[in-house]
Parts: C-alpha cells; structure tokens; sequence
C-alpha cells in the first residue's frame, strides 16, 4: 500500500484544509505554550503550579493537533464533516455559557466567531455549497 500526501485539489477542499491547518497551530501554541495560550484565554494557574499545564497541554493542544492532523493527512468528506461538527459544538458551549453564565466577554465573542468559522469551512465543502 503506497501513501501519498493528499493535497487539495478544489476550493472547498482547500477550505476545509484550512481550517484543519488552523486546528492544529492552535493546538501546537497551546501544547507548546500553555502559559501564554491560559493567559490569552483570560484564565492564570493558580500558584503557578505546574500540574495545571498537563491538561492544556494535553486536553486542548494535543487534541486540536491529532484531530487537525487526522483531517489533513486523511482528508476523507466524514473525517472533515466529523471535524465541522465538533467545531460546531464547539460554539455551541460558547452559546450556552454567554447565555447562562454571562460570559459575554470579548474573548468569548472572539472564540465564538473563530469557532463558527471552524465549523462552516469544512461543512461547507462537505455538504456540498463549495464545490
């Protein structure tokens, strides 16, 4: 079996592409810089203790980075449609936590905006309104 890179080849392909190359520098800043990414996030560990920085590191950036690396290397419609979905989630818990928590920060405005992003490029190559 020979495997080659599958590179793009439309438009919405490469938009989906992109959004999995997008996925995976934010899990590589945050696996890489877990400090800087908390405080970008508006979130400080407390004491600085350094058990705080595995789940960052892990949760969110190790995450990010195999789910967007699976996409570009893989680069199957169910692979992409399972990637806009979970980003579509994704803003929906932005959703949710404005709407019951009050977290109406620009931060959170920001993460909501780059999620739906996320989410309609590769939907949108996937369900078929970019060729």
């Amino acid at each position: 079996m020979e495997f080659s890179f599958p590179w793009p080849m439309s438009q919405g392909e490469w938009l989906a592409w992109s959004a999995a190359a997008a996925t995976v520098l934010f899990g590589l800043f945050t696996m890489f810089m877990p400090r800087l990414a908390l405080r970008f996030f508006g979130l400080q560990p407390k004491n600085e203790r350094t058990e705080v920085l595995v789940m960052p590191r892990a949760v969110i950036g190790g995450f990010h980075v195999g789910f967007g690396l699976t996409a570009i290397l893989l680069a199957q419609p169910f692979i992409y449609l399972a990637f806009g979905a979970a980003w579509g989630v994704a803003a929906f818990g932005c959703i949710i936590s404005m709407l019951s928590d009050g977290a109406r920060a620009l931060s959170s405005w920001a993460f909501l905006l780059a999620s739906l992003l996320l989410c309609t490029l590769p939907l949108a190559f996937v369900l078929g309104f970019i060729p």
